[in-house]
């Protein structure tokens, strides 16, 4: 355990009513973020498609929201515009929250695509962090789980089935990197590992 997982551990949490808000492990993704040195695995009717891409993410702090009188989340709003390097076409437009729970020590990642599919995916963080003292956060969700679900169209529920979503973010010091594992039933293909990884830097 390093310094920074002690003092996370013992922290006291944040009075809200004093207007602290506690961003938590998610403190260090506020800002725009551009990356050229992504790739992603997708499936295609006769294969696999490989296609380098570039993107940009902002991400913006939008507060405190509490639930049901009791649940105090923070949360950020971002915005994903992913371009193929090869002729610099939007591919990839995706928007959401990631939202922290730090009574709980829980972050949560909810995210639309307009295809029709709606991911919330969640994950506990205990302060855990690289060599580097970057933190590493990770979500997940699945079809199947009581929790972190997947939500799609009729559409896509037959033709392209989002079976599971994970997802590991690494962020400190102006820099960040990113791999995500999509699960999909497509093509006849029912476990497709749909992956897109990247290395971004804070503008």
């Amino acid at each position: 355990m390093n310094l920074f997982q002690l003092v996370w551990y013992n922290r006291p949490l944040p009075d809200m009513s004093n207007g602290e808000i506690d961003y938590g492990p998610l403190a260090g993704l506020i800002g725009v973020w551009k990356g050229d040195k992504g790739t992603d695995i997708a499936p295609e009717p006769d294969g696999t498609e490989n296609t380098p891409y570039r993107e940009t993410i902002t991400y913006t702090a939008i507060g405190d929201v509490k639930n049901a009188g009791e649940q105090v989340l923070t949360a950020l709003h971002y915005r994903q515009i992913v371009q193929r390097k090869s002729d610099d076409e939007v591919f990839h437009d995706q928007t959401g929250y990631w939202m922290w729970d730090a009574a709980e020590l829980t972050v949560m990642h909810s995210l639309q695509i307009p295809r029709a599919v709606s991911v919330l995916a969640g994950g506990h963080f205990n302060g855990e962090t690289n060599e580097a003292g970057q933190a590493i956060i990770e979500v997940s969700a699945s079809a199947e789980s009581n929790d972190w679900k997947i939500i799609e169209s009729p559409f896509m529920a037959a033709k392209a089935s989002t079976r599971s979503f994970s997802q590991k973010i690494v962020v400190g010091d102006g820099n960040m990197s990113y791999s995500q594992t999509t699960l999909v039933d497509i093509y006849g293909s029912p476990e497709f590992l749909h992956t897109d990884e990247n290395e971004l830097v804070l503008g």
